[in-house]
């Protein structure tokens, strides 16, 4: 898929501006895992890996973009981090207690992934699909994501998009209130990394990007100065395998 291939591009915009994830939603997917290694699958730039880092996880983090690969392991050098991708994870049989995936499950092929994950889990680990979405019950929000369009504002990105997308998913659910600091530039820079302007040719890009740009100078929360993005950390986390894909 296209879009799962353009983020190499942007991997330092990436880095700079993506959010990190709420600390108790990382705490919760772990809470029934037997152990403390964790599989950081599709890792990207690590943020997720370094939440984990933190929480005091023993972190490997695998990533199959080059560019993403090495921002990960210049801005978390604690993560053993390689090369690799959800349908061939670079791991010995049940050498992990817990697989998890940030903003990333619905790219992976779950028919090939799915015993992949099961192989490298150790008994009665844990599977922990993790989603940062904008919290739209928050008026400008909701006004943000109408303005940017489906493009921008995908289908995974609001909590009731989040919901439908990943109906197929077996487990239990949890959201968490989360959020980031940001101001109009630095907002407008974060959605420039989401993939589907990403791929956009130039011309529709920028006129994506103004229109955010307009929105966000006329709103009173965002015209002037620094505020807090409204998000959630949405979670699903499961002990038993065989999932399929959320829509992609």
């Amino acid at each position: 898929m296209k879009e799962a291939s353009s983020f190499g591009t942007a991997a330092s915009a990436y880095a700079e501006h993506r959010p990190d994830y709420a600390q108790a939603a990382v705490r919760w997917a772990l809470d029934p895992a037997p152990g403390p290694r964790v599989l950081d699958l599709g890792a990207g730039t690590g943020k997720l890996s370094a939440t984990l880092v933190t929480l005091g996880a023993e972190v490997t983090a695998v990533e199959p973009d080059a560019a993403m690969l090495s921002e990960l392991r210049r801005t978390v050098p604690a993560v053993h981090a390689l090369s690799g991708n959800a349908e061939a994870i670079p791991l010995p049989d049940a050498s992990v207690d817990a697989v998890v995936a940030g903003n990333a499950m619905h790219w992976f092929d779950m028919t090939v992934a799915g015993p992949e994950i099961a192989r490298v889990l150790t008994p009665g680990g844990v599977l922990a699909g993790l989603w940062n979405v904008l919290d739209d019950s928050v008026d400008w929000v909701a006004g943000l994501a109408r303005v940017a369009g489906s493009a921008v504002i995908g289908p995974r990105d609001t909590p009731a998009a989040w919901r439908v997308a990943t109906a197929n998913l077996p487990g239990e659910r949890a959201d968490f209130p989360h959020g980031q600091l940001r101001t109009a530039d630095s907002l407008a820079a974060t959605l420039a990394t989401r993939a589907g302007l990403l791929v956009m040719p130039r011309p529709e890009r920028e006129a994506a990007l103004n229109r955010i740009r307009t929105y966000l100078a006329a709103r009173p929360e965002t015209a002037d100065g620094a505020f807090t993005l409204p998000m959630l950390t949405c979670v699903v986390r499961t002990q038993r395998l065989g999932v399929t894909s959320p829509d992609s």
